[in-house]
């Protein structure tokens, strides 16, 4: 589908006001999108070829979605030994680095470091754990998501099923090392550590980059109301 026709379809979508939910649970107001506006992909073709994902929320929602994981070549401390050193127990007795950072050092000591560089995951003591090249970061994102179409929807309850208005569609486009730096010292974008001890190794399920639904627009240089 193309821009336009999107355009088309989604104003037609909003003057009909709440519809039902076409599926039960978190998935329904992306489902219910797609099925009002006749989307078989995920996407909308943009006059400049670039594919714009389509993602529906709810706008009371504080849910939190993955922009991307990223490790390579960024441990300064060996993995197995950040673990060791710094790793808690799970409920199964393994250790492990499963923590959400902050700007505010955690129970472990670690805390998250920004320059207009790079982030870091650093300990109290002056340790650097692991570093990130902002410019890296920022091509990453750009990479996994050239372009999104973020629609809103309010969201009623009416016997026990959601009911959804989708009011607004905006086309959000771009971003830049200093503008992630501005978002990461705001912790609108999280970074997830999830390594665990495997005995001769670190197992590493991938460093998270994440935010919240509703912080998507402050991550893109380009915003567009369509």
């Amino acid at each position: 589908m193309n821009l336009q026709k999107f355009k088309e379809r989604l104003s037609s979508l909003k003057k009909k006001g709440y519809v039902p939910s076409t599926r039960k649970g978190p998935t329904g107001v992306g489902h219910t999108l797609e099925t009002h506006l006749g989307l078989k992909e995920n996407n909308v073709a943009l006059p400049d070829l670039i594919e714009a994902e389509i993602k529906a929320h709810r706008s009371d929602s504080n849910n939190m979605i993955t922009l991307f994981t990223f490790n390579r070549k960024v441990w300064q401390l060996p993995p197995l030994e950040a673990v060791k050193k710094y790793g808690s127990l799970d409920k199964n007795g393994r250790k492990g680095l499963y923590y959400t950072m902050s700007l505010k050092p955690n129970s472990a000591g670690l805390f998250l470091h920004i320059t207009n560089q790079d982030i870091s995951v650093r300990h109290i003591s002056g340790t650097i754990i692991a570093t990130w090249s902002l410019e890296k970061l920022a091509e990453t994102f750009i990479r996994k998501m050239p372009a999104l179409v973020l629609v809103s929807a309010f969201v009623e309850e009416r016997g026990g099923k959601e009911w959804f208005h989708f009011y607004r569609a905006q086309l959000l486009r771009g971003t830049s090392p200093a503008l992630l730096a501005d978002q990461f010292k705001a912790e609108n974008i999280l970074v997830d550590l999830r390594l665990h001890d495997k005995g001769t190794m670190a197992r590493n399920h991938g460093t998270g980059f994440r935010t919240y639904e509703s912080k998507l627009p402050y991550l893109f240089k380009k915003i567009m109301d369509i």
